[in-house]
C-alpha cells in the first residue's frame, strides 16, 4: 500500500513538472489593464446588469487617469476622449459619447484573451499581439478579430456598424462567417438590411484618426526607448511614460532605477495620487501623474543616498507572470496612526519593511501622503492590507452616460454621421429602420446646422466630436457649430437625412440595439483562417445578446465567459 502511494506521488510530481510555468500561473492570476489617458468627461462602472446605460445599480463614478480596469468594467465618455493601454502594448482609443464593455480579460495557458464590446460610439484599436494572444472587439452587428499587428476603427451607431482597417489585417466574424479585410478596406452592415454586408474603400482620415495616429506614434516610440533600461518581454504598459517624464539611473545591485523629472532629494513618492476602494483588492492607490502606473503597482522602491527615492523595475524579466499590486507599499500602524512604507524589492510578506528606517508616510482619508514620520523607538506593526474603514475613496459618484442618437446617413458622395439633439424633430421609425422627420413644424432655414432656444442639429465627425479648434481645456467638446467631415463608408442608396424643423415637443426615439454576442476566443496563433469559423470553444451565432450581465467581482458571472484566471489574489 505504501509502495502504491509513493508511486502515485512520484507520478503527480512528474506531471506537474511537465506543465509550463504560465499554465500553473493561470490558476492564480487575473488581468488588469490601465486607463492611460483621460480628456474631458470620462466615467466608469465596475459592474452592471443587461445594459450599463439603463441599470440604476451600475454605480457610475468619475474615471481618473491610471484607473485599474478589470473584466466586467465598462468605461464611457461623454464630451471627452480616453485611451486604454493593455499589458502587451495594445491600445484602445475612445471617441466622444462612446461606451466600451471589458467583456473578457482572461488568461489561457499563458495567452492573453481580450474580448471587448463597443456598445455605442467610435473606437480605434491598435494591436500588436504576442504569439498566442487573442484580441477582438464586438460592435452592434459583428465581431472584429485582429490578425497580427493591426489598427482598425469601429463605429457602432443606431442604424448600423462600420469597421475600417487602417493598418494590417483583420477578420470580421458574423453569422458563423469570417470575412478577411486588408488595409484600406471597410465593411458596413445596416440594421435595416442586416443580411447584406457592404465592403468598400476606407474614407479619408478625420480629426479623431489623426489624434489616434499621433498617440500611437508617441507611445510606441517612447516604449521602445525605455527598453534599453529594463528587460520586460512580457509587459510594456506604462514604460513609455517613464521615458517621457523621468530619467533612469544605474543603481548597484538593482540595474537601472527611475525617478520623475523635477523632484528634489526629499520628494515623497506617494504624494501624487489618492485612494480608491477596489471591489476586489480593497485599498488601491491611483497615481495622478501621467507616469503614475508602473511605480505604484509593480516593482519596488529604493532610497538612494544620492537621488532619494527611486523606483526599481523588478519582477519583469524571464518572461514569467508579472505580479500586480494595489499599491507598492507596506501597511504599518502604531496605535491609531496608520501609514505606508515604500515597498523594497527584497521585502517579504509579514516581515519588517526594509525601508522602515527611511520614513513612514501617514495615510488619512483619501489623500496621498506628503509628510514623513521617522519610526524612532515606537513599535510599528506590519498589516497584511490597509483597513478599508480608515480609507475613503476619492472618486466621485456620477450619473450614467446618456444614450446619444447617431446614424450613418449615406448619399452619392459617401456617408456621414449625424448626432441628434434631445429635442430634435427627427425620430426613429422602427418599421422602416431609419430616422424620419416628424414634420410638425416649419421648415428649417439652414442647410448645415442650426441653433436656437429649442434644439440643436449638428453635423459632426464620425466620433461625434467637433474639430480640434473647438476643444476646451484639452477636452473634446460637442457643440452646436456645424462641421463637415470626410466621408465614412456607408450603405449606398439610403435617402439623405432631412433637415428637420425645430420642435420643442418632439423627442428622439432611440431604440437600444443589443450588441452581438462576442465570438469565442481562439489561441495558438493571432489569425483565423480566412473563410471558415473555428469549431469548439463555445457556441456563437452572431445574434443579439439578451439577458446578459456583467460583474466585475466574478469572472464567471452570467452572460460572461468563464475566465481561466480563477479570480486569484495576484492579477497581472
Amino acid at each position: 500500500m505504501a509502495h502504491r502511494i509513493f508511486l502515485l506521488i512520484c507520478a503527480l510530481a512528474v506531471f506537474s513538472l511537465g506543465l509550463s510555468p504560465n499554465s500553473l500561473a493561470d490558476n492564480s492570476h487575473a488581468r488588469i489593464v490601465r486607463l492611460s489617458l483621460v480628456q474631458g468627461d470620462v466615467r466608469f462602472a465596475p459592474s452592471f446588469r443587461d445594459d450599463p446605460l439603463t441599470d440604476a445599480n451600475a454605480g457610475w463614478q468619475s474615471a481618473p487617469l491610471n484607473l485599474p480596469i478589470r473584466q466586467g468594467y465598462v468605461v464611457a465618455t461623454d464630451n471627452g476622449r480616453a485611451e486604454v493601454e493593455f499589458e502587451n502594448g495594445a491600445m484602445m482609443f475612445l471617441g466622444a459619447n462612446t461606451v466600451v464593455e471589458f467583456y473578457d480579460l482572461s488568461l489561457r495557458d499563458g495567452d492573453r484573451i481580450t474580448r471587448l464590446v463597443l456598445r455605442q460610439g467610435t473606437s480605434t484599436v491598435y494591436v500588436n499581439p504576442a504569439n498566442g494572444d487573442y484580441f477582438s472587439v464586438t460592435g452592434g452587428d459583428f465581431t472584429v478579430e485582429a490578425a497580427g499587428r493591426t489598427t482598425f476603427r469601429l463605429d457602432n451607431f443606431d442604424d448600423g456598424s462600420t469597421v475600417t482597417i487602417e493598418r494590417g489585417h483583420a477578420n470580421v466574424l458574423r453569422d458563423k462567417k469570417s470575412t478577411p479585410l486588408d488595409k484600406g478596406q471597410s465593411l458596413s452592415v445596416h440594421a435595416g438590411d442586416s443580411t447584406q454586408e457592404v465592403i468598400g474603400r476606407a474614407s479619408d482620415t478625420d480629426d479623431f484618426d489623426r489624434w489616434v495616429s499621433g498617440r500611437i506614434d508617441s507611445v510606441v516610440t517612447a516604449t521602445n526607448y525605455s527598453s534599453q533600461y529594463v528587460n520586460s518581454p512580457n509587459y510594456s504598459a506604462g514604460f513609455g511614460d517613464l521615458y517621457t517624464y523621468g530619467s533612469w539611473y544605474p543603481m548597484g545591485g538593482y540595474g537601472y532605477c527611475w525617478r520623475p523629472f523635477g523632484m528634489s532629494f526629499g520628494w515623497s513618492p506617494f504624494g501624487y495620487g489618492g485612494w480608491y476602494q477596489d471591489p476586489f483588492f480593497g485599498n488601491t492607490f491611483i497615481g495622478s501623474a501621467p507616469w503614475g502606473w508602473l511605480p505604484y503597482h509593480y516593482g519596488g522602491w529604493i532610497f538612494s543616498p544620492v537621488y532619494g527615492w527611486v523606483w526599481a523595475p523588478t519582477g519583469f524579466g524571464f518572461g514569467g507572470p508579472v505580479y500586480y499590486r494595489p499599491v507598492t507599499a507596506v501597511w504599518v500602524h502604531n496605535g491609531s496612526t496608520l501609514g505606508i512604507v515604500p515597498l523594497h524589492p527584497g521585502d517579504k510578506p509579514g516581515k519588517t519593511a526594509q525601508n522602515l528606517n527611511q520614513g513612514i508616510f501617514p495615510v488619512q482619508n483619501s489623500q496621498g501622503a506628503h509628510s514623513t514620520l521617522m519610526p524612532g523607538k515606537e513599535n510599528w506593526s506590519v498589516l497584511k492590507k490597509g483597513p478599508t474603514e480608515a480609507i475613503s475613496s476619492n472618486l466621485a459618484a456620477t450619473a450614467p452616460p446618456s444614450r446619444v442618437s447617431r446614424t450613418i446617413v449615406a448619399g452619392t458622395a459617401g456617408s456621414r454621421v449625424i448626432t441628434l439633439g434631445r429635442d430634435s424633430s427627427i425620430s426613429y421609425d422602427p418599421h422602416e429602420h431609419r430616422y424620419v422627420s416628424n414634420g410638425h413644424s416649419p421648415a428649417a432655414t439652414t442647410n448645415e446646422g442650426r441653433t436656437d432656444s429649442s434644439r440643436t442639429e449638428v453635423t459632426t465627425h464620425a466620433n461625434g466630436t467637433q474639430p480640434a479648434n473647438n476643444l476646451a481645456n484639452g477636452a473634446v467638446v460637442q457643440g452646436a457649430t456645424s462641421s463637415r467631415m470626410p466621408a465614412k463608408p456607408g450603405i449606398p442608396g439610403t435617402p439623405a437625412a432631412p433637415h428637420a424643423p425645430a420642435s420643442a415637443s418632439a423627442r428622439v426615439g432611440t431604440p437600444p440595439r443589443a450588441p452581438a454576442v462576442p465570438a469565442p476566443a481562439h489561441t495558438g496563433g493571432s489569425s483565423r483562417a480566412g473563410g471558415g469559423f473555428p469549431s469548439g470553444g463555445g457556441s456563437w451565432g452572431g445574434g443579439s445578446r439578451s439577458g446578459g450581465s456583467s460583474s466585475g467581482a466574478s469572472a464567471g458571472s452570467a452572460g460572461h465567459p468563464a475566465s481561466s484566471s480563477g479570480g486569484g489574489a495576484h492579477p497581472h
